[in-house]
């Protein structure tokens, strides 16, 4: 960029070309300095306002990723537009199809590298039509397969001129050739549909501000390298180590240094960069006069992906501007584009290649009192010539574009730098395909990239040498594709068709592989691989829309159905309690079917209120203790023994609603059964116990009883009874009653299970009773049965509230018939506070949607590699996915989440609802929104349990999963009824597994290491391993899940993850199955590294292995293959998983048999949940530098209050690494004598721990709060810095 942030005011010159580029694509042909920028920032003001570029954007190109930044903050800043700037290394997702909408729908202008928007045309993310502007800069690389001239490409296939965008493009250096400049010119106009323009009116302006600077060559003797010695660790370098080249240089610089001095030494290789910006500084003459910086090119790949340079690398382009830096020393990458401040001295240290570098590194003087330097070797004829003639010929070239419109001549230059590259010929019989759904477009400019990218996909472990396509020939090329892509041998090799060049060669029959990639479903219609857009895209592994959930709320409010409601037709539904009938409970909602039958609306209106007060009076007595003034949205009633409602004995309670005073018709019979007030503690029910006709008020209390030392129960009653406000009412004759204070029942809680439940369900108990004169007390006309069923009430109304969701889900979810009070378990969360709720069946339902996903894939997307089912899987198990079928379906109408406690009565309705025939069955519940991805998970387990994995299927199916379908695997995925013969080389492992293979090559392709791929032809062990990992989670977790009926969902996780952890399975391989000795290996340090983990493996048990297989960290590849082992037996069964089940059982005997709820924790849990419960907040576990006898080493180390208590520890594993300093760190810091205990050492909270409580050996699962599966899985990372 030419700095036109110093005057925003076009200069004539500038005005003159961007009056041409308003009536046709042109290409800017300035020098540095001129103010290009900013004439294409008057093109994008100008466009932006035209009409015709509505719901177009612009498009502003740069070749290398250093300029993005620097023209879209000039843009940003000077135009109201919205700009957004890309480039490879910002970790941009081109299958976000979703986030590139909101890019474009939110953004004007578009500052990117080219192979981006390459990559955006060529995935059909956007189109050229839809583009108003396009501006290159530095366009003269607008040539052979650069991205800018694939860009064109697909300009030229637009076929409507007028849809078309402008082009604009910039340039200090249009020729490359200058032996034929016309040519150059004309291939740079073809090119880009453009015409070169110079200043013609306004030249003596353009000379004044982008003047020459002095230009020197400088001759120097031969050499070879830059210093003559290796330079030890010193501060200063003698002149006399180094070269004559590097001499000269010192000589220059000292020479043209001055105060202020700014400079750059141009070079052609980074590690020049890098040595020279150390050793000017430590050199004599130069030490404190330079401060040197290097600066070199990101290497952008031919995905438009970036590798990031060291920060250093990234900040010397602002410290130079700032002065910071005074002396650059930089590759090509600062040649162009890049805006400096005006240097002093500019030095080419190594020669020149052609006129775009002579030109442009000389631009970056930009004053005529700046010196342009150029380097060349004593004897070196070619390069002196060279320069000498782009110094001559370069202002002959510049009057041609400067005088010139046009020239029909379309002859082409020569080209120096390729003589490989496409002719006329070559491109005439090029193909291009278009994907007609989608209008992603494949050339042969994009086909090697493409591949490529596909390629870097597949998934390698460090024994398997990176994926690389084979091209074997010259003019005719074929193609072969490695073997780890699974596809037939006909399908891995192309050969295509004869070629005039090596390079087209391979583009053709690249081109043919990918054309034949995606029809396979390699590739998906927007020639991306196959499930690179499911994991951000908007659609699922079917190609099923997936809801946009970002919306969402954390806290949902919901309205869920609610079976409590009274309408005009009511239901009687009869309440027993211990095979007797209780009562009556009358809804608007019809559960068992007996109607109520009224004679006329008067009395049905009385009988109705009659009800309501009845049940208003009995929820006040047995529930709440509280009054409330809404209805009740529901009745119980007492019964006659015809099992009609009893109104008579309703009227007895509503008619003395605080009890009756009349004790002449209470019989011995009433005696623990009916309930009682006292009129000083009117609210407090009590039982009737006895009436005692032989004490009076005025009696003296026995020894030893409550009221001893009182002269009379009246006294003591008075002195009881009287408060601040309130005189007690005791009488002082009449007999004395002896009572039992009976607790009200508010709790909705009962035991779903009771099979499972290790306690008995406890009973209140009458606490303590009261002896007071009989007419201080009234009774309530509600007899035993009525109460009891009161006291029921609350569990009854909340079961049932579950069974009529439960039941409404099943219905109109089109759910399969799961047992009830699974499917109740299912939809209670844990806010409930119930006895039971979903978290056990989400997790065994978490692996049973795994498998259920896993075998669909496997089977939709054979032609898939394991990273791309991977993430395929990915799409279909998330949250995200989880959460939007939930909310298509509308789960969250069902579920089950208010507190089974009714202190406050809950099941109230206004007098409008409850007189209308049309009644809302829902009420208002607020919950976690995460809450329906653990219910969709918990009904998958639930249907599981019910009817294993068939029932499964269906459920999966309703709840629209990705299953395939509901038909079962084995009906869906058949095999051939002919057995083959299975190698002498496995039976010993049928024999080890109990299971004979019915199709051998599984078992070939179970036991093949990738390493072995290129040579073998046959396909790895991935795909089934992928199977096999799904597999193992679901047995194992069933296994827990039944062994332990009472273990909470985190007391099962842990125990599974250490079961099919590494070290676990890498065990069972060797001493269970004897893999590692069947294992097909094409890798020297694998099978090193496994037959030295073989005897430790062999030597530790299981019980060793479960307890700390933190440990050890064997090869991957051991427990990779007993996945794949169990994969394959899944296959081969037809996918009849009790069988696979059974056998993966019968291998896994040795670590399930010593699985408890309880295990010990690993190290790094133990010491975080040691150091939370001790109140410390200051616990890092970091990567550590370890230097050890000159050797720099990365390990991990324990800091706890920024003190390293153990570490750096290096070990193979960073995983075991951590685990060991976590171990060391947690002895030293429940060692109370030592300096760097944790009594010493913190002082988060001044209040130090329990030493009883928290200094313990043991920390098991039982004791801990939060995801031990998360902890656990903490085991593979390592916390960076």
């Amino acid at each position: 960029m030419e700095d036109p942030a110093e005057n925003l005011l076009p200069r004539r010159y500038q005005e003159e070309v961007f009056a041409k580029a308003q009536t046709g694509n042109i290409i800017a042909a300035l020098n540095t300095g001129s103010g290009k920028t900013l004439i294409g920032l008057l093109l994008i003001r100008w466009i932006s306002a035209l009409e015709t570029s509505k719901d177009r954007v612009i498009i502003f190109l740069v070749p290398k990723v250093a300029l993005v930044e620097q023209q879209g903050k000039f843009i940003a800043q000077n135009t109201p537009l919205r700009v957004i700037k890309l480039h490879g290394a910002l970790d941009i997702d081109l299958a976000d199809r979703a986030q590139w909408k909101n890019r474009f729908d939110n953004h004007d202008v578009f500052v990117m590298t080219a192979q981006i928007f390459l990559n955006i045309l060529t995935h059909s993310i956007w189109s050229i039509e839809r583009v108003s502007l396009m501006i290159f800069d530095e366009c003269h690389h607008a040539r052979k397969n650069h991205p800018y001239n694939g860009i064109m490409r697909e300009y030229f296939q637009t076929p409507t001129t007028a849809r078309r965008p402008k082009i604009f493009g910039m340039t200090a250096s249009p020729i490359w050739n200058p032996k034929d400049p016309i040519g150059s010119l004309m291939a740079l106009e073809a090119n880009l549909d453009c015409k070169v323009i110079g200043v013609r009116a306004h030249l003596d302006e353009l000379q004044k501000h982008s003047p020459k600077p002095v230009e020197i060559q400088q001759i120097h003797d031969e050499f070879q390298g830059l210093l003559s010695m290796d330079a030890p660790s010193v501060s200063t370098v003698p002149l006399t180590w180094c070269t004559p080249k590097l001499r000269t240089l010192v000589e220059l610089l000292l020479a043209y240094h001055r105060p202020g001095f700014q400079g750059i030494v141009f070079v052609e290789q980074r590690q020049t960069a890098t040595y020279l910006a150390q050793i000017l500084p430590m050199l004599p003459g130069l030490k404190g006069l330079l401060r040197c910086g290097a600066l070199m090119g990101q290497g952008i790949n031919s995905e438009g992906i970036g590798k990031l340079t060291p920060a250093v690398h990234k900040n010397s382009v602002e410290s130079f501007r700032r002065g910071d830096i005074n002396l650059l020393i930089a590759t090509s990458v600062a040649e162009e584009g890049l805006d400096f401040p005006a240097c002093d001295l500019v030095i080419r240290f190594d020669p020149l290649a052609h006129m775009v570098g002579y030109v442009q590194s000389r631009g970056r003087t930009r004053s005529k009192a700046s010196t342009f330097v150029v380097m060349v070797q004593k004897g070196d004829d070619a390069n002196i010539t060279r320069y000498q003639t782009l110094k001559i010929v370069e202002p002959e070239i510049n009057k041609i574009y400067q005088s010139r419109h046009a020239f029909e001549d379309d002859s082409r230059g020569d080209d120096l730098e390729d003589d490989d590259d496409a002719g006329p010929a070559d491109l005439a019989e090029r193909e291009r395909y278009v994907v007609k759904s989608t209008g992603a477009i494949l050339t042969y400019d994009n086909s090697i990239s493409l591949l490529n990218r596909l390629l870097s996909l597949l998934p390698k472990d460090p024994f398997t040498p990176q994926h690389v396509p084979k091209y074997l020939g010259d003019f005719e090329t074929t193609l072969v594709l490695p073997s780890t892509i699974p596809l037939s041998p006909d399908d891995l090799t192309f050969t295509g068709p004869p070629r005039r060049s090596k390079k087209e060669a391979k583009r053709a029959v690249a081109f043919m592989a990918v054309k034949r990639l995606h029809e396979l479903k390699v590739f998906d219609d927007f020639l991306l691989p196959v499930s690179a857009s499911k994991e951000k895209g908007t659609q699922d592994a079917d190609g099923r829309p997936i809801t946009d959930v970002s919306q969402v709320p954390v806290m949902l409010d919901v309205f869920v159905h609610h079976p409590w409601t009274t309408g005009r037709r009511l239901w009687i539904h009869l309440v027993y309690i211990d095979n007797q009938l209780a009562a009556g409970l009358v809804t608007g909602t019809k559960l068992p079917p007996v109607d109520v039958v009224c004679s006329s609306e008067e009395d049905e209106s009385h009988r109705r209120r009659l009800m309501l007060e009845f049940t208003k009076l009995g929820i006040w007595l047995r529930i709440t203790a509280r009054p409330f003034t809404l209805p009740t949205s529901l009745f119980l009633v007492p019964l006659t023994a015809s099992r009609e409602v009893d109104f008579d004995a309703m009227e007895l309670l509503v008619a003395a609603p605080r009890g009756y005073s009349d004790w002449s018709v209470i019989t011995q019979d009433d005696f623990d059964n009916l309930i009682i007030m006292n009129v000083n503690q009117f609210g407090r029910p009590h039982l009737l116990h006895n009436i005692r006709e032989d004490l009076t008020p005025m009696s003296r209390p026995p020894t030893g009883s409550r009221e001893e030392g009182h002269q009379s129960y009246y006294e003591y009653l008075v002195q009881r009874w009287t408060r601040k406000k309130w005189i007690a009412r005791v009488p002082s004759d009449g007999p004395l009653v002896e009572a039992h204070v009976i607790p009200r029942s508010a709790e909705g809680a009962y035991t779903l299970h009771p099979e499972t439940t290790s306690t008995a369900y406890i009973v209140q108990t009458v606490p303590d009773g009261v002896v007071a004169p009989r007419d201080s007390w009234r009774w309530f006309a509600m007899s035993a049965h009525a109460r009891s069923a009161f006291e029921v009430l609350p569990a009854l109304c909340h079961r049932i509230s579950g069974i009529y969701r439960a039941h409404r889900a099943c219905f109109e979810l089109g759910l399969p018939p799961i047992k009830e009070n699974l499917l109740v378990e299912a939809l209670t969360l844990p806010c409930a506070d119930m006895d039971y709720n979903n978290q056990r069946l989400e997790t065994l339902g978490d692996a049973v949607l795994k498998l259920c996903t896993t075998i669909h894939l496997y089977n939709k997307y054979p032609h898939c590699h394991e990273g791309q089912l991977s993430i395929l899987r990915t799409s279909s198990i998330s949250n995200r996915f989880l959460l939007a079928r939930a909310k298509d379906v509308g789960l969250e109408t069902y579920v089950t989440s208010e507190h089974h406690n009714v202190r406050r009565w809950r099941y109230l309705e206004s007098v409008e609802e409850s007189l209308n025939p049309w009644a809302n069955r829902h009420v208002f519940r607020r919950y976690p929104r995460r809450s329906l991805q653990d219910c969709m998970e918990a009904i998958l387990g639930a249907s599981y349990l019910t009817g294993g994995i068939p029932m499964a299927l269906r459920t999966g199916t309703s709840l629209g999963l990705s299953f395939g379908g509901s038909i079962p695997w084995s009906l869906r995925y058949s095999r051939s009824p002919a057995a083959g013969t299975v190698s002498p080389y496995f039976l010993d492992l049928e024999d080890r597994l109990g299971y004979t293979f019915h199709r051998p090559e599984l078992l070939v392709e179970a036991v093949t290491h990738p390493s072995i791929c290129s040579t073998s032809g046959g396909p790895p062990y991935q795909r089934l391993e992928f199977l096999g990992d799904s597999l193992l989670d679901l047995v194992v977790l069933d296994y827990l899940y039944k062994k332990f009926p009472n273990a909470t969902s985190h007391q099962l996780s842990l125990p599974k993850a250490k079961a099919i952890c590494s070290s676990s399975l890498a065990s069972l391989a060797v001493r269970r199955l004897n893999l590692h000795r069947l294992l097909l290996i094409n890798s020297v340090d694998l099978t090193e590294a496994i037959d030295s983990y073989v005897p430790l493996l062999q030597s530790t048990t299981s019980k060793e292995i479960v307890e700390q297989g933190w440990k050890y960290d064997p090869p991957k590849a051991l427990s990779d293959v007993f996945e794949s082992v169990m994969g394959a037996v899944l296959v081969d069964s037809a996918y009849n998983y009790d069988k696979a089940a059974a056998i993966v059982e019968h291998a896994m005997e040795e670590i399930l048999s010593v699985l408890s709820p309880s295990l010990v924790l690993d190290p790094v849990t133990t010491l975080r949940h040691w150091i939370a419960r001790a109140g410390c907040s200051k616990l890092t576990i970091e990567k550590k530098k370890r230097l050890r006898n000159g050797i720099e080493s990365e390990g991990v180390a324990v800091l706890v209050h920024g003190v390293i208590l153990a570490g750096p520890i290096v070990t193979a594993s960073q995983s075991v690494s951590k685990f060991i300093a976590s171990d060391r760190a947690l002895a030293l810091l429940k060692d109370s004598g030592c300096a760097n205990s944790l009594m010493q050492l913190c002082n988060c909270q001044k209040a130090k721990f329990d030493e009883d409580d928290t200094l313990t050996d043991d920390v098991t699962q039982n004791e801990i709060v939060g995801s031990p599966k998360a902890d656990f899985a903490e085991m593979e990372e390592v916390e960076d810095d």
